[in-house]
């Protein structure tokens, strides 16, 4: 392959199976190289190669691709019109540009920003379950704002990761981890009052982002403590957190590259 392309994008993976092509299911990296497909008209050798996979039921707000082709794309703007037409109405593409061979999507992503879109203590409207999570019980939203902070530096989050090994990355660094009201991400069947956990990173372990939130909510229940979190995150910690928040409120809102 002699060019290369970094193409962002956008989607709900409500009903996908996640990014990473599987068998007999629909992902969100099927249908990209499907639509690809269709546009070289099935002539040209095309290869894609994602920032980072997602899984089932996750969206992201922006991510990227790097697309490795043997010819040029002379015209970024009709190919991105193109490759919108074809494209599900779920997915989306945002922008495109040329890259070099040394460019590596995975290696060059420098931080990449989660949002997890969470309402509690109501039965919210049935259109709000694409992207967002209803809590059915009252949190202590106070007190997990405090739970969050204690996330950010460099922390072992080893009891916070599924399928965890012994040659697994489990120190980390969270650049930044907030529990905030909700402003960004809105429609007009919201209920009145949503919040955010945002958090940012280079990179996160196997559902790690949504076992922060689990043990969040049980902070908010009052189940655990802050000294509970904090002692989990030590070094030597070997506390496995157990409860993952649904995958549908978590949202890959940002990736940015060096």
């Amino acid at each position: 392959m002699n060019y290369f392309y970094l193409i962002k994008i956008q989607y709900l993976g409500f009903r996908y199976h996640g990014w990473q092509k599987q068998p007999q299911l629909k992902t969100v990296h099927l249908m990209i190289d499907k639509t690809l497909n269709y546009v070289f008209g099935g002539e040209k050798k095309f290869k894609s190669l994602a920032v980072g996979r997602t899984d089932a039921m996750v969206s992201a707000n922006e991510t990227a691709f790097e697309l490795f082709v043997e010819e040029p794309i002379l015209n970024f703007d009709i190919f991105i019109e193109c490759f919108n037409y074809y494209l599900p109405q779920d997915i989306r593409a945002l922008s495109m540009k040329a890259v070099d061979k040394d460019f590596n999507v995975i290696q060059n992503a420098k931080l990449k920003e989660y949002v997890y879109v969470f309402a509690h203590g109501q039965k919210a409207h049935p259109f709000c379950a694409a992207i967002m999570t209803t809590f059915r019980d009252v949190l202590d939203i106070e007190i997990m704002i405090q739970g969050a902070k204690l996330f950010e530096g460099i922390h072992n989050f080893k009891g916070y990761c599924s399928k965890v090994s012994e040659n697994g990355l489990y120190v980390r660094e969270v650049v930044s981890c907030q529990l905030i009201p909700n402003t960004t991400i809105t429609a007009s069947f919201f209920p009145k009052e949503s919040f955010l956990l945002r958090v940012k990173g280079e990179g996160f372990g196997y559902n790690q982002i949504r076992t922060m939130m689990g043990t969040l909510v049980k902070l908010g229940q009052h189940e655990i403590s802050l000294s509970e979190i904090a002692d989990s995150l030590k070094f030597k910690s070997s506390v496995t957190m157990d409860y993952i928040a649904p995958a549908s409120g978590l949202i890959l809102n940002a990736v940015e590259f060096e």
